[in-house]
């Protein structure tokens, strides 16, 4: 059968498609094909900007001798793990029960009923110590499968029983109470990396959820005059970081962009393939120092990473690419990071990395989520212009009139890929954000009827238990190439019972279903818990959820929220660098609810037009904040959105209304006359960060 991959959606897909191996795309006509001709199936995933990646694809799936034997003796799938993230997660959990230290390129060996019984990463061409060749594993594969299969048809069935097993036995924890969340914080924040900034030695990635997470605890000052190792020393330890990393060469000084990680300690020798996913959060961080130190260094960090965003990975039908490429052709020879050694006169001369120009949800909401956010607080509207333009393309395109989403788009293309509660709850985040800075309430009703299509009717709406007393064990690893996002990857070792908690189902699902094909197999992941470079899809749908809750009084909202977050809380606790967002929205929901509103005069809506109040409510980071005019304020109202019930202007001038947890204070005009408690607190850290560098 030839290679098929030619008229692949994914852009990873098409450069496989010269191959000589008779590649197919995820689908059952190649689990039929493997059961007819009774060989095992070749499983291999990765993406586009994935290094190891191309460096396998020239080395063994371009050689036709081995892609003769391959074909000869296998059936061969080429995956996306971004365009199907629920295959990857079930493979990757697959794949930890026979080698550690996982990441991309994945290869994994399943029978024609998809049950895995051997796996690894990247295979060099020719063996090295240690090292198998790709050809001495193929063969010795072949061998197994041919004269012992029994023994591996019934490796395969018991780690696929202890997969659904885990799968179905997801027990819900107490979620952390605010002193334990202060001994995570002190935890994380021993693993600093005192020379160079970060977490743990080399490789180093920016793991941007935690560094949230550090931000947001000091955001939440204790009433009694006491200093928890967990609150000042983690924001500090946080703004520490993030001014190294803008300062380092994992930032690309020209195009302002981040790379994915660094090889080295010290933040040198990028892996120059740069994500959307990364460089959004990292916008969202650099935005939140500056709103807490004022410095210049944070403000011009987060005009780069907006720039590059809006100028590089922004498409031109609207949406953003999900990466760009690593390697480009410099001086007519093929490079990686060579483009981002030239200056900005010399790279005009040449054609910069290619770009994954697929369109995914998910990574889209992260993206138009953090531009609102930033366009609101830097007062810029070329950057909520930017958001709203993304979110306008997706609900005209990836938004069906069923209400159903598409996962992925190129040109025009929509892939069939099942989407899941990462499209959803992302997406959502994106445009309640963008709703809450533009002040238009269709952003916010789009993302009510995303996150309602997620709620499970069998929601346990029993209460969750708000504190625990358990001390957090870190065990921290270090990770290898591409292995960002493998921190948490459900595996064998995770399937345990907790003693005394029942399973758990989660409130939040993909409305589609999970993936068919891992359905009908036995596969599918119950809750893929999964986060560490970006938040997992349960935890970005509660995030969701919880902003909704604080925009409508709908309690509904919370208690969903509350109950995902107790499916991760005992795993929160074990690896904290792996559950940065779970833990930062765990924060949240630990504490009070801070709102406030700013309504204008219709009149005073002109893009640009600031004042003295706005000016200072753009500088608060703590709790939801959002700047409507009076007739967008009737609108919210409306549409069901209580917290905006009542809001008017007084005497014509800008009016602040201040709330914790719906209980709000009168309303006022003067900025001083608003509570400066967030100001002060980072005005003091500012100081100790200050004097720290």
């Amino acid at each position: 059968m030839p290679n098929l991959l030619a008229a692949a959606i994914s852009p990873y897909l098409r450069s496989h498609a010269d191959n000589p191996v008779d590649w197919h795309g995820w689908g059952a006509e190649a689990f039929v094909e493997a059961r007819l001709r009774d060989v095992p199936v070749l499983v291999s995933i990765g993406y586009s900007t994935c290094h190891w990646c191309h460096v396998m694809a020239r080395e063994s799936f371009s050689d036709p001798d081995l892609a003769d034997y391959l074909n000869a003796h296998f059936v061969s799938i080429k995956v996306d793990r971004e365009e199907h993230p629920e295959v990857d997660a079930s493979y990757l959990a697959a794949a930890s029960a026979f080698v550690g230290g996982l990441g991309w390129p994945l290869n994994v060996f399943v029978t024609p009923e998809g049950q895995a019984f051997y796996a690894g990463t990247y295979f060099p061409p020719l063996p090295l110590p240690g090292h198998p060749s790709f050809r001495q594993v193929l063969e010795a594969v072949t061998d197994a499968w041919t004269t012992r299969r029994a023994e591996v048809t019934e490796s395969a069935s018991l780690v696929a029983d202890a997969l659904a097993a885990a799968a179905q036995q997801i027990p819900a924890g107490q979620l952390p109470g605010d002193d334990d969340l202060d001994r995570v914080a002190g935890e994380v924040a021993a693993q600093e990396d005192p020379r160079f900034g970060g977490f743990g030695g080399a490789p180093k990635f920016p793991v941007a959820p935690v560094l949230g997470f550090l931000l947001g605890r000091a955001t939440e000052p204790r009433q009694e005059p006491r200093q928890e190792p967990g609150q000042e020393s983690g924001r500090a330890l946080a703004l520490r970081t993030l001014k190294r990393m803008g300062a380092s060469p994992l930032r690309d000084s020209v195009e302002g962009g981040f790379f994915r990680y660094a090889v080295n300690r010290d933040w040198s020798d990028p892996h120059y393939e740069r994500m959307l996913y990364d460089n959004a959060q990292l916008l969202d961080l650099y935005t939140r120092a500056w709103q807490l130190t004022g410095e210049q260094w944070a403000r011009s960090v987060a005009g780069g990473v907006a720039r590059f965003l809006i100028t590089v990975l922004g498409l031109p039908g609207g949406g953003f690419a999900s990466a760009q490429d690593s390697e480009s052709t410099v001086g007519g020879r093929r490079v990686e990071g060579g483009y981002y050694a030239l200056d900005e006169d010399d790279r005009r001369q040449e054609t910069p990395p290619a770009l994954d120009e697929k369109v995914l949800t998910g990574w889209n909401g992260l993206g138009i989520a953090a531009l609102a956010r930033a366009g609101f607080a830097f007062d810029q509207p070329t950057f909520t212009a930017a958001a709203a333009r993304a979110a306008d393309y997706l609900l005209e395109h990836h938004l069906r009139r069923d209400g159903s989403l598409v996962r992925a788009s190129i040109a025009g293309r929509t892939s069939t890929a099942q989407p899941t509660l990462e499209d959803f709850g992302m997406l959502a985040s994106g445009l309640l954000e963008l709703a809450l800075a533009t002040g238009e309430v269709r952003y916010a009703t789009a993302a009510r009827r995303l996150i309602d299509a997620t709620l499970s009717t069998t929601t346990d709406t029993a209460e969750t238990p708000e504190t625990a007393d358990t001390t957090d064990t870190t065990d921290t690893t270090d990770t290898t190439d591409d292995t960002a996002n493998t921190a948490n990857t459900a595996n064998t070792a995770d399937t345990a019972h907790t003693a005394g908690n029942a399973p758990a189902r989660t409130p939040f699902r993909a409305p589609d279903g999970p993936d068919p094909i891992l359905a009908g197999q036995g596969l599918a992941l119950e809750v893929d818990p999964s986060e560490g470079a970006y938040p997992s899809g349960i935890t970005a749908t509660a995030e969701a959820a919880h902003l909704l809750f604080l925009l409508t009084a709908e309690d509904r909202y919370r208690t969903a929220a509350v109950a995902a977050m107790a499916l991760l809380a005992d795993r929160v606790r074990e690896r904290p660098l792996a559950f940065g967002a779970a833990l930062r929205l765990l924060a949240e929901l630990a504490g009070p609810a801070e709102q406030l509103v700013v309504v204008v005069p219709d009149e005073d809506a002109r893009p640009g037009t600031s004042g003295e109040l706005l000016d200072a409510v753009r500088r608060r980071v703590a709790g939801l904040v959002a700047s409507v005019t009076h007739g967008q304020a009737e609108a919210f109202a409306a549409a069901g959105f209580e917290l905006f019930r009542d809001r008017t202007v007084r005497d014509q001038r800008p009016t602040a209304y201040l709330c914790r947890d719906f209980v709000c204070s009168l309303p006022v005009t003067d900025p001083a006359d608003l509570p400066t408690v967030a100001t002060q607190t980072a005005t003091q850290t500012a100081t100790q960060t200050a004097d720290a560098d």
